[in-house]
């Protein structure tokens, strides 16, 4: 799907505000309720906004530890693997990726010895051959999507 500048421009409002109702924003737009309503359906049915979930500091709720680790799995068992991973309940995120291992996994801990605790139960998921693990000391630029959306929104026409 195509964003155009005013699905770009609700896009950022909910963003800074997800909490703001369909008619402020409609209001703050400039345009009709009804508008702001149809491209929300289509944006959800698109699957471009998949919700409205809280944006968690994971730190303040005690998972201060953040890794990622590279593993390297058995031809043929990436879907095996992956749902294993996913009842890992500190990993945050599983890519398939190209290049050196198979799997990018996040994961979160509340520090080294429970890192170790939460890689113990990587390695021991069947399927996983090798990982190597690298622990991140910061995130100078965390996830966003922000910059892409006002890309979009700046967009004439």
């Amino acid at each position: 799907m195509t964003l155009d500048a005013l699905d770009a421009r609700l896009l950022l409002l909910l963003a800074d505000a997800p909490r703001l109702g369909v008619l402020e924003c409609a209001r703050r737009l400039g345009v009709a309720r009804g508008t702001v309503q149809a491209r929300l359906d289509r944006l959800a049915a698109s699957g471009v906004l998949k919700g409205f979930p809280p944006d968690l500091d994971l730190a303040e709720m005690g998972y201060g530890l953040t890794a990622f680790a590279v593993l390297e799995i058995a031809q043929g068992r990436r879907a095996e693997v992956a749902t294993a991973l996913a009842a890992i309940d500190e990993v945050c995120e599983v890519h398939a990726t190209t290049g050196q291992g198979d799997l990018f996994v996040r994961v979160v801990a509340r520090s080294n010895d429970d890192l170790q605790r939460v890689i113990d139960k990587v390695v021991g998921v069947p399927g996983v051959r090798r990982t190597a693990t690298s622990i991140a000391l910061s995130t100078p630029v965390p996830p966003r999507v922000r910059p892409l959306l006002e890309r979009i929104a700046d967009r004439k026409g």
